[in-house]
C-alpha cells in the first residue's frame, strides 16, 4: 500500500505477515538480541524489507543499523524509513539529491481512546477534525501515523526532539493528502534550512499509512 503513495523516485519493499522474510543478518539481529520474540521478528521483517528497498535502489544491501537514538543508518546518500506493525512491514527509499527526508508509517485501523487522542493531538486539530468527510473513519489515529511520519523525516534532518504537540496536521480528504504546520514550539533552528513536510496517506481495513517527504522551501 504503501508503494503507491509514494513518488517515482522512491523504492518501497513491503511485506503482510505470514509472508514476511525474516533474512536478517547477523549483524542486524544483534541490535535486538535482548528482545522478545514479537520485536525480533517485527525488526528482522523490517530490515528485510530495508535491505530489498535499498537493492532496488542500485545501493549497497549491507546490513541496516541504527544511529545513537534507534534510527536507521542509511547508505552515503541515502534517505530512508522503516516501519511495522501488526501483520505489516515496509521500507522507503530514495536518493538524497531526490529529497531531504522520508518517513513512512503504518498503525493498526483502530480509534485511539480519548485521552491518548488528546495526548497526539492538538485541540486546534480535535475541532478541525469535526469537518473532515471521512465519517466513520478513526482520524485521531490518522493523525498519530501522520505525525509519527513526520518525525521519521525531520529528525535526520535536525537531530532534536518533535513532538506531538510541535506539529498540526491538516488533512485533505478529498485528495488523501495531508499538510505539516510546524508550531512556535517545534525547534526549527536545529535545521540547517528552510524545510517543507508533506504527506499522503491511505486506508485499509486493518490499517493506516502515511507517506511523508521533506523538501527544501
Amino acid at each position: 500500500m504503501i508503494s503507491s503513495l509514494v513518488p517515482e523516485y522512491v523504492k518501497v519493499a513491503e511485506a503482510y505477515e505470514p509472508d514476511w522474510s525474516e533474512a536478517a543478518l547477523a549483524e542486524e539481529l544483534a541490535l535486538v538480541a535482548e528482545a522478545g520474540d514479537k520485536r525480533r521478528r517485527e525488526f528482522a521483517a523490517g530490515r528485510t524489507c530495508a535491505r530489498l528497498a535499498l537493492e532496488r535502489l542500485g545501493k549497497s544491501n549491507g546490513p541496516v543499523l541504527r544511529g545513537p537514538n534507534r534510527e536507521p543508518v542509511w547508505p552515503d546518500g541515502g534517505v530512508g524509513s522503516i516501519t511495522h506493525t501488526a501483520g505489516y512491514s515496509a521500507a522507503a527509499v530514495a536518493e538524497a539529491s531526490c529529497v531531504l527526508g522520508l518517513g513512512i508509517d503504518a498503525e493498526a485501523n483502530q480509534a485511539l481512546s480519548r485521552p491518548v487522542a488528546e495526548r497526539v493531538c492538538t485541540p486546534d486539530e480535535l475541532r478541525a477534525l469535526r469537518g473532515v468527510g471521512l465519517p466513520g473513519e478513526p482520524l485521531p489515529s490518522l493523525l498519530f501515523s501522520a505525525k509519527e511520519a513526520v518525525f521519521k523525516a525531520w529528525y535526520p534532518l535536525a537531530r532534536v526532539w518533535l513532538g506531538y504537540h510541535d506539529a498540526e496536521i491538516d488533512l485533505d480528504a478529498a485528495t488523501r493528502s495531508f499538510a505539516v504546520r510546524l508550531l512556535p514550539t517545534a525547534r526549527v533552528e536545529a535545521l540547517a534550512r528552510p524545510v517543507a513536510f508533506t504527506g499522503r496517506y491511505a486506508l485499509s481495513p486493518e490499517h493506516i499509512f502515511t507517506v511523508v517527504t521533506a523538501s527544501a522551501v
